[in-house]
């Protein structure tokens, strides 16, 4: 799914940047096209000379590249990259996509700076409440989970829920109960705020938020989608939602067939952006499906689904991969905070396009 202009002037709006920032899902950097390729060579002799591929995601959003110091810049690439590694480590040892996608995902929901976990954007009333969902491409199992206010890992959770549960979908004070049952570590509340994400808040209630901030607010959210060594797929998202959210709000994230979905039989997405327009328009299902049924590449299959997303006025984005290894990070939005590596050789980090 997806949550998080002008920002106030330089030394007083230090804080406020980076508020913006951890919620925009802004550019990353780049590793060089000889690491990328010592890292693939080495990656090729992994897993038995089998393909295998991840992808992450840490949101999708609109904040300019000048917005951005150099410091930041280099934080926001170290959480990427240590996803990234985490992910791909799995795969290496002939782990299986879905094992790997948690492994990425449990790292950026640790990382205070996405929206996820610990750093999670806050509802009206100051509280983080936490989504998340898998999938695996093989089996078709699922396991989703809303509303979390106490569960350290949401992904975790929602991996239990496939695992442990004869449902697919638990939320609120029940997923919780769940989860004690599962011996799932639960922290207070306070444990995901963080002041970023207060002052972020209490910008918004007072009317502080120029109108591009208040879109911004709106994209969030961290994902992966990998391929094992085992030819499997699979999705994985977690999220906090929209900063200011009321009412139970549920975004596109623990929604399967919206924010998340794998097949084996075509793909493997997790997305990121304006949720209620990824919902309407079912977009991971409708990529996979125009990829099984209408045998549409996949880069062209993401492209359809985002371009009729966007004439709905819908933004964000959307990181796939096919059972050929096939990586696709596509976005409508300024940039996705994003990464890929994979055994042929391709590593990076980025954002804008």
């Amino acid at each position: 799914m997806a949550e998080e202009h002008r920002l106030p002037r330089r030394k007083k709006a230090a804080l406020s940047i980076a508020v913006l920032l951890t919620l925009s899902c802004t550019s990353i950097g780049r590793v060089t096209a000889a690491e990328g390729t010592a890292a693939g060579q080495k990656a090729g002799n992994d897993a038995g000379g089998k393909m295998i591929a991840i992808a992450i995601h840490g949101g999708a959003g609109t904040l300019p590249r000048a917005e951005i110091s150099s410091e930041q810049e280099k934080q926001y690439l170290a959480g990427l990259d240590a996803a990234l590694d985490a992910g791909y480590a799995v795969l290496k040892r002939d782990g299986t996509s879905l094992d790997a996608t948690i492994a990425a995902v449990r790292v950026l929901e640790d990382n205070p700076l996405f929206n996820a976990g610990r750093g999670a954007v806050l509802n009206r009333d100051g509280i983080a409440e936490l989504d998340a969902s898998v999938m695996d491409g093989k089996t078709l199992s699922a396991g989703a989970v809303s509303g979390l206010r106490h569960v350290k890992s949401p992904i975790e959770l929602a991996r239990l829920v496939m695992d442990k549960s004869p449902h697919v979908m638990l939320v609120g004070a029940g997923a919780e109960e769940f989860a004690k049952l599962q011996g799932v570590e639960v922290v207070p509340n306070e444990y995901f705020v963080t002041p970023v994400r207060k002052l972020q808040l209490e910008r918004l209630l007072r009317g502080a938020v120029t109108t591009k901030e208040n879109d911004l607010a709106a994209f969030g959210t961290v994902g992966a989608v990998a391929l094992d060594s085992s030819g499997n797929l699979a999705a994985a998202t977690s999220t906090g939602g929209m900063t200011g959210k009321r009412w139970g709000r549920v975004g596109d994230s623990p929604i399967i067939g919206a924010g998340t979905y794998a097949n084996n039989a075509s793909c493997a997405v997790s997305a990121t952006g304006h949720g209620e327009f990824f919902i309407r328009t079912v977009v991971a299902h409708d990529i996979c499906a125009q990829v099984e049924y209408l045998k549409i590449p996949l880069a062209g299959a993401s492209a359809n689904v985002l371009a009729k997303m966007k004439a709905l006025g819908g933004n964000g984005g959307v990181i796939a991969i096919d059972p050929k290894g096939e990586v696709v990070l596509d976005f409508n939005s300024e940039g996705m905070f994003r990464g890929v590596a994979t055994s042929k050789g391709r590593r990076e980090v980025a954002i804008f396009r």
